[in-house]
Parts: structure tokens; sequence; C-alpha cells
């Protein structure tokens, strides 16, 4: 049985969306130049605290896959600012139907926390499937000088060592928006997110449209119409996950998956697509919230 929620397509999702921890210029101005230098400066990231639901569907299959329907919803509440960290609350439900009446629910809770100064990143998670219990993750990471330090609590008691490159999500975030800010396409890193067992390292690929512009690619969402959003700069994304050290003979590399969305430079996603490879989810933003940016106390 393939596990949506499980996956760590929905704990990606749950984490993608988050922006820069502290405001992130472009260039500082050199000493002794103009004072306008300063000026031109782009104005730093700020992100918007948001409640969101996504509607999952699905969009194709491939090959020889048994997919028959998919059907869920993802629900995502983000708050923080930029001095206090960022916190999200998320929830993935999917009912995966592989046709004769079979058809499996899966669950996904989860809970996380990242510093405002990227460095430390806090994670628990519940998945259920056909609402039995199937695995329990708790635990925080921190990076210093030398290391990126792994605490887990659950489902074992363990820390691991990884190596101090190694990326949070937020700090993905915050490449991913300002790559798109100076107009680059490209971008690779390992990440470290806390899914599945807590101890996996993921090498990421990430690719970056072109700016979307405000009258192209309309869509029938929560978003449509939002006023706060009409001016806001977007690009669509896509992120591939790579397990290490499972490349095929060939010497090339399948990802596990990947996710694509439309990016706004405040942190909103949408146009959600989730890919297994043999088949592909869709999420539509349907319900969306804009909450007040809390001011740094």
């Amino acid at each position: 049985m393939i596990d949506l929620s499980g996956s760590r397509a929905a704990i990606i999702f749950s984490l993608v969306c988050l922006a820069p921890a502290l405001p992130v210029w472009a260039e500082d101005a050199a000493p002794g130049a103009s004072p306008n230098a300063a000026a031109a400066r782009p104005a730093p990231i700020v992100l918007v605290p948001h409640r969101a639901i996504y509607d999952l569907s699905l969009a194709q299959t491939r090959g020889n896959s048994q997919i028959a329907a998919v059907r869920g919803r993802i629900l995502y509440d983000f708050d923080g600012n930029a001095c206090d960290g960022y916190s999200l609350e998320f929830r993935q439900v999917s009912e995966l139907d592989t046709g004769e009446g079979k058809i499996s629910t899966s669950d996904l809770r989860s809970t996380t926390w990242e510093g405002a100064d990227a460095k430390t990143f806090k994670f628990t998670s519940d998945n259920y499937v056909d609402e039995n219990l199937v695995g329990s993750v708790d635990g925080h990471a921190e990076h210093d000088a030398t290391k990126t330090a792994v605490d887990l609590d659950k489902p074992v008691q363990k820390n691991l060592d990884l190596a101090a490159g190694v990326v949070f999500p937020t700090e993905h975030m915050v490449r991913v928006i300002n790559a798109a800010h100076a107009g680059e396409h490209i971008l690779d890193f390992p990440v470290y997110d806390g899914s599945e067992t807590g101890e996996k390292v993921f090498d990421t690929l990430t690719v970056i449209g072109n700016k979307i512009a405000p009258n192209e690619r309309q869509h029938d969402d929560a978003a449509a119409n939002e006023p706060e959003l009409a001016n806001v700069l977007r690009w669509p994304v896509t992120i591939s996950y790579f397990e290490r050290g499972k490349a095929d003979n060939g010497g090339e590399q399948t990802p596990a998956y990947s996710i694509g969305f439309e990016l706004y430079e405040n942190g909103i996603s949408r146009a959600l697509s989730l890919d297994y490879n043999d088949f592909v989810v869709k999420g539509r933003l349907t319900s969306l919230e804009i909450k007040t940016v809390k001011p740094c106390r």
C-alpha cells in the first residue's frame, strides 16, 4: 500500500512554505557606498501567518499504476514572526482507492517549530493508517559550526550527528525565495526535516521557474480573488527529493518523489502537485485565512 500521509511528501509540504526566519537582504551596501545604495536594496521578506486548506484529488496515473482515485484534505496553520520563530500545525487525511472497493485511509498530524535564527528545529508527528497508529516521531535538531546534532525521542531514543551543511526547511526556503528574486533557477543541497523515522537526510534539487505575472496562470481557488495577494510576486517551484546512495545501474537517480507549487514571496502556496512517479496528486487551495503579522516583542 502506498501511504500518502506517511510519505515524506506530506511532511515536505508541511514545511516547504516556510520562508526566511530573519529579514534577508540580497546585498548589503559596501562601505563608502552612496546612501542610495542601501535604499535600493530589496525589501526584506515578511512571512504571512495564515491558515490554508487544500483539497486533494488524483491528477494522473503512469505506467502500471493501480490507483483508481485519491481523495483527501490538507490543513495548514502557520504562525509566528521573525523574532519568536515559526510554528506550524499540519494535518493531512488521504483516502487511497486501488479499485474493487479497496480503500485505505491515512492520517498524518504534525507540529513543527523553527527558531528565528534558523539554527533550531523541533518536530513531532503521528501517522495513522485506517485509524491505527503506525508511527510517531519526536525530536529536535540544532546546527553548530561543525555538525548538525539530532536528538530523537521517538520512534527510539537516538542521537545523530549530521553534516554541518545540512539545511532545515526554513533555510531551504530562504534560499529558494532569494534565488527567485535574483533570477536563479537551480538549487541543490541536502535537507533534514525530521520525516519518516527522523534519521534520513535527502538530497534535493529545486527548480525555480520564471516569475508569474498577476494576470497569468489564473486558478479557480481561494487565492484568486484575495486582494492581499493581488500584487505579491510568485514563482512556480518544483522540489525533487532523492534518497542517498540509490542511483540506478546507469548512474542516474530517479527522485523518490517531487512536489510542485506556486510560491508567493510571503510564504503562501497554491496549485500543489505531489508526484509519486506512478501517480500524481493535485491539491487545490479551497480556503485561505490570512492572519495579522504579530510584531516582535
